[in-house]
């Protein structure tokens, strides 16, 4: 996997992320060291689910599911609506050895898999702000922040996405703001063919989500 050419200019930061060294820039969202718990805990369900690859949606510079496809010895699908993401995420690919292992999408959560694609493993950081609080945080990029009018819209289009192509043994790990949003988004599980088993807290910083089929 050769890392396509940058479209920006902007010189690249880097940041630690577990085991991982994953560079960014201005137009995606700056990985947050305490997103390792998401992998970790995928690490933990991966001894439990079956074997194949796991999939990543919103998957920005690629962190959370990189260090998940290290953590795990799995081969990984991440999917992001952004060029820029997904130019990032496959920098971050290469410059970790795990070129070889992993796929890049880029497109509509939905469209980027095949129909009959199933993953045993699936993980989700979708923007979870309202679109009136996104103003707050003008260093993020918006679209990396932005979940629309409840700050859910997109973490239900993941819940959709994740219900239709999971491993009926399978698991999903979301990542959402705060225990409040993750048990308001429950009441969309069970249109999606999902049920919440777990909701844990990660300090003071969000809130992880753990679901599986009905």
């Amino acid at each position: 996997m050769t890392p396509p050419p940058r479209e920006s200019t902007t010189p690249l930061l880097e940041q630690r992320i577990g085991a991982l060294s994953i560079q960014y820039d201005e137009r995606v969202l700056r990985p947050r060291p305490w997103t390792a718990a998401q992998s970790e805990w995928a690490a933990v369900l991966g001894e439990e689910v079956p074997p194949g690859p796991l999939l990543e949606l919103c998957s920005g510079a690629g962190h959370i599911g990189l260090l998940a496809a290290r953590l795990t010895g799995r081969d990984a699908v991440l999917v992001d609506a952004s060029a820029a993401a997904c130019e990032l995420a496959t920098l971050n690919a290469a410059r970790n050895g795990l070129e070889e292992r992993v796929q890049i999408r880029q497109g509509d959560l939905a469209s980027a898999l095949g129909v009959d694609e199933t993953f045993p493993l699936v993980l989700a950081d979708p923007p979870y702000l309202r679109s009136a609080d996104t103003s707050r945080y003008p260093e993020d990029p918006r679209s990396a922040v932005d979940g629309g009018r409840d700050g859910l819209e997109i973490a239900r289009s993941c819940l959709r996405v994740a219900g239709a192509h999971l491993d009926v043994r399978g698991a999903v790990v979301l990542q959402l703001r705060d225990q409040e949003q993750a048990e308001e988004l429950g009441d969309d599980a069970g249109p999606a063919g999902l049920r919440v088993v777990e909701i844990r807290t990660v300090a003071e910083h969000g809130a992880l989500v753990r679901l599986a089929k009905i």
